[in-house]
C-alpha cells in the first residue's frame, strides 16, 4: 500500500496548500517544503514495498509514513473550517494560527525524521510498475477456464468412474468428495468432467460456488433455477425446496457444490433432503479443501488430488506465458524453467498466475528477477499466496488504490459497479 500512502500525503498537503491565502508565505513555505520532502520518499516506496517482508526496520518505516499520512489528513479536516473563517475574516485568529503553526512543525519534524531514516535503511529508487513480483477467490461457474486440463488425465478418468458407474442399491445419489490444497485446480478438472460428452445422460445438472456461506436457501435456489431454467423469486426455504424436489422427482441429477468450507452436517441434512428424490445413479460433486468437509458430506467416494508433475507446471506456465515459441527463444531457458517449476510447487493456479505476470516482459532477464524475488521465501512449500501477492505487487499505482479501495465494502456485500465506478471519480476529483 506504499503507493497509496504516498497519494493520500500528496492529496492533504495540495488541499493545504490550496485552502490559504497567498499572503500567508509563511505557512505556504512550510508546506511547499514538505511536499519537497515527500517527493524524495516517493521513488523509494516501490523498494520499501518489497523489503519490508523481510525487514522489520523497513516494516516499521511504511507504518510510521502510512500513521503520518492518517494523521495530516486529521489536521486538515480539523483546520478547514478554521481556515475558511480566517480567509474570510478582516484579521487573522491568534490562537487557530498558534496552533496551525505548531501541527505544521510537528508533521514536518516527523517527515525529516522519516527521510533521513529512508537514507539509513538504504532503500533505492525503484520505478513504478518495476517490483519483484486473497486475495479472495471470485465465484466460479461451470464455464471451462481452461482449453485442456494439463496432467489431469488419469484423475479425470478415475472421476468420471465414479460417475457413471451404476452400482445395485444405490440410495438416490451419491456424493462424490474432491478435495486437495488450495491452487490445485480443483475447479478447473470439475469444470471439464461437468462439461464432458459423458455426462450428457443426466438430464438435469447444476452449478454452485459455495465458498464459505454454506446458505441452504441460496444454494437451494440456484439448484432449482438451473434445473427449471426459470428465475426463483420465492424467500421460504420451505417453498423452495418444495419446488426443487418437485422439479428433480423421478430424474437424475448432477450437482456440483464447488469450494465448500462448511462442517455443519445439520445444513447439509437440509440441503439434502429436498434432493432424495432423484432417481438412483443422480450424483453430486463436492470440491473442498478440507478432509474433513468431504466426509462430513459424503456418502460416497473421496477422491484425493495431488500435485502436478514439474513437466505439467512447466507446460501450463509455457500456455500462460505466450507459447512455446516466446519460451524457447530465451537465453538461459533452462535456469528460467529450473526456476519455474521451484516456484510453481505442483500448483496448477501458481503456474497459470506467473505466466500472466510474466508474458508482457520482453527479457528473460526481467523473468529472472521477479522469480528471485524475496517474496518467495515467507511461506512454506504448499503456500499459493506469494504468487498472488506478486501479481497485486506488479499492478500500476492507480489500480492498486482501486483494489485497496475495496476494502471498505464488508465481507460478501455485492457492490454495484456504477456506485464503485462514481466512488472512484469522486475519491480522484477530491485530490
Amino acid at each position: 500500500m506504499a503507493e497509496i500512502v504516498f497519494s493520500v500525503l500528496t492529496k492533504v498537503l495540495l488541499k493545504s496548500l490550496a485552502s490559504m491565502k497567498p499572503c500567508e508565505d509563511e505557512f505556504h513555505s512550510e508546506l511547499k517544503h514538505l511536499r519537497k520532502q515527500l517527493l524524495t520518499i516517493q521513488p523509494v516506496l516501490n523498494d520499501a514495498e518489497e523489503k519490508q517482508v523481510k525487514n522489520v526496520s523497513v516494516k516499521k518505516w511504511l507504518d510510521d509514513t502510512r500513521n503520518l499520512a492518517y494523521d495530516a489528513e486529521d489536521f486538515l479536516d480539523v483546520f478547514s473550517t478554521p481556515v475558511l473563517e480566517w480567509n474570510l475574516a478582516l484579521e487573522q485568529p491568534r490562537n487557530i494560527k498558534l496552533d496551525m503553526k505548531s501541527k505544521i512543525e510537528e508533521i514536518t519534524g516527523r517527515l525529516e525524521d522519516i527521510c533521513e531514516e529512508k537514507n539509513e535503511l538504504g532503500l533505492k529508487e525503484i520505478a513504478e510498475g518495476s517490483l519483484i513480483g486473497g486475495w479472495q477467490r471470485p465465484p466460479s461457474t461451470s464455464v471451462p477456464t481452461e482449453a485442456a486440463v494439463v496432467g489431469r488425465d488419469d484423475d479425470k478418468a478415475k472421476i468420471l468412474d465414479l460417475l457413471l458407474k451404476d452400482e445395485p442399491g444405490d440410495a438416490n445419489f451419491c456424493v462424490i468428495g474432491i478435495w486437495g490444497m488450495g491452487g490445485l485446480g480443483k475447479t478447473t478438472l470439475v469444470q471439464k468432467l461437468f462439461n464432458d460428452q459423458s455426462v450428457e445422460d443426466f438430464p438435469l445438472k447444476s452449478w454452485v460456488c459455495v465458498s464459505h456461506d454454506f446458505d441452504v436457501l441460496r444454494i437451494s435456489k440456484t439448484i432449482l433455477e438451473s434445473v427449471t431454467c426459470k428465475s426463483c423469486d420465492l424467500k421460504d426455504l420451505n417453498e423452495v425446496q418444495v419446488h426443487l424436489r418437485g422439479a428433480i422427482s423421478g430424474r437424475k441429477f448432477l450437482v456440483v457444490l464447488d469450494d465448500v468450507w462448511s462442517t455443519d452436517y445439520g445444513l447439509w441434512q437440509i440441503l439434502k433432503s429436498a434432493l432424495m428424490g432423484g432417481v438412483p445413479g443422480s450424483r453430486m460433486i463436492v470440491t473442498t479443501r478440507s478432509r474433513e468437509v468431504a466426509l462430513t458430506i459424503g456418502n460416497g467416494e473421496i477422491y484425493s488430488l495431488k500435485l502436478l508433475s514439474d513437466d505439467d507446471c512447466w507446460r501450463i506456465f509455457e500456455n500462460h506465458v505466450g507459447g512455446s515459441r516466446v519460451v524457447s527463444g530465451l537465453r538461459n531457458l533452462e535456469l528460467i524453467r529450473e526456476k519455474v517449476v521451484e516456484r510453481c510447487r505442483g500448483l496448477p493456479l501458481a503456474a497459470r498466475t506467473l505466466g500472466g505476470l510474466l508474458r508482457h516482459k520482453q527479457r528473460g532477464d526481467e523473468w529472472v528477477k521477479i522469480l528471485d524475488s524475496k517474496l518467495w521465501d515467507l511461506s512454506d512449500k504448499t503456500d499459493i499466496l506469494p504468487v498472488l501477492k506478486l501479481s497485486y505487487d506488479h499492478l500500476p499505482c492507480h489500480l492498486k488504490s482501486c483494489f485497496a479501495y475495496l476494502s471498505i465494502f464488508p465481507k460478501k456485500y455485492k457492490i454495484d459497479k456504477e456506485q464503485l465506478v462514481h466512488l472512484w471519480m469522486g475519491d480522484l476529483l477530491c485530490g
